[in-house]
């Protein structure tokens, strides 16, 4: 089979298309049949060394953790899941990904992928969804009526965070920038804020119940957000090598989000995807051998929104 891997860390021209023997299931994993996986920039940071520490690999590593596709086998032990299902998963971290015509996943990471979109475009989900899923609902515990500020709204996060917050009732105050202001309209924010031009400091004027971060911003500018958020709050942050900042005599907590694979989530993502309530946006369709060109461009700062990666079918 084909797929992309790279022998060695380094800049995106250490990752080669070739043949890869195809591997077989063990006991509690599938074999997937990719229609697609996607693009992470934790993938660039996996792939230039800078992750060996929090999520180590096994040199040559194939990447890409989220994957939409078909079941092709089965391992033993396996049981609700068959060949022919379709399905889409967030793959385990330091495990081969699924740039490659085929891939093995734990059983268990697997749900039914929704019918209502193209497979390969359900691949946009996996990753970016629970991050949102999980920000709001596991550790901000969001509630109806609650005011909640997304800094960084324009990226993928964003998108799924911004359509989740609205439909969970919330007043929702987005900062975006004007290439992607009207995403985060149309995906339901009350207030965008050009943080290109204002101050979020200075735009949001009444306290919020949680400030959730998806930016790589300054580690001013994320301190600040603190000064925002009402006592007995929450800032959320998903930038990790900054932690979260709090406000102990406030009772702001700062809580540093590490994305989890959950099935179960995924699930509930994929039922408000079938039912209308959460829209699937994928910005590009690559193929899975210009994956090291778009390596190359998201190190440029040249990739905006969902990018999927599809293999061939031969």
């Amino acid at each position: 089979m084909k797929a992309v891997r790279f022998h060695e860390y380094g800049a995106p021209d250490v990752l080669r298309y070739e043949d890869v023997e195809q591997p077989v299931p063990g006991a509690g994993q599938v074999r997937i049949r990719v229609a697609a996986t996607s693009f992470n920039p934790v993938d660039g940071n996996i792939r230039g060394g800078f992750m060996q520490g929090p999520i180590p690999v096994q040199l040559p590593h194939t990447p890409g953790i989220d994957v939409a596709g078909t079941i092709d086998a089965v391992g033993e032990g396996i049981d609700g899941i068959a060949v022919g299902d379709d399905v889409i998963g967030f793959l385990p971290m330091d495990g081969n990904g699924a740039a490659a015509q085929y891939v093995l996943a734990p059983a268990d990471v697997l749900t039914p992928a929704p019918k209502s979109v193209p497979l390969a475009d359900a691949a946009a989900l996996p990753l970016v969804g629970l991050t949102a899923y999980q920000a709001l609902f596991d550790h901000a515990k969001i509630t109806a009526g609650q005011r909640v500020l997304i800094n960084g709204a324009g990226g993928a996060v964003g998108g799924y965070a911004v359509q989740l917050a609205k439909n969970a009732g919330a007043h929702v105050i987005a900062t975006a920038g004007p290439r992607s202001s009207e995403a985060v309209t149309s995906a339901g924010a009350d207030e965008v804020i050009d943080h290109t031009t204002t101050s979020v400091t200075v735009a949001v004027t009444e306290p919020v119940d949680l400030a959730l971060n998806l930016a790589p911003v300054a580690p001013d500018e994320l301190a600040s957000l603190v000064t925002l958020v009402r006592p007995g709050g929450v800032v959320v942050n998903t930038t990790v090598w900054m932690p979260a900042p709090s406000d102990e005599e406030r009772d702001v907590r700062g809580i540093d989000l590490f994305v989890r694979s959950d099935a179960d989530q995924l699930a509930q993502l994929v039922a408000l995807i079938d039912r209308g309530e959460l829209r699937v946006d994928v910005a590009e369709r690559v193929p899975l051998a210009e994956l090291p060109a778009l390596h190359a461009r998201a190190a440029e700062g040249a990739v905006h929104g969902k990018v999927i990666v599809v293999p061939s079918a031969d």
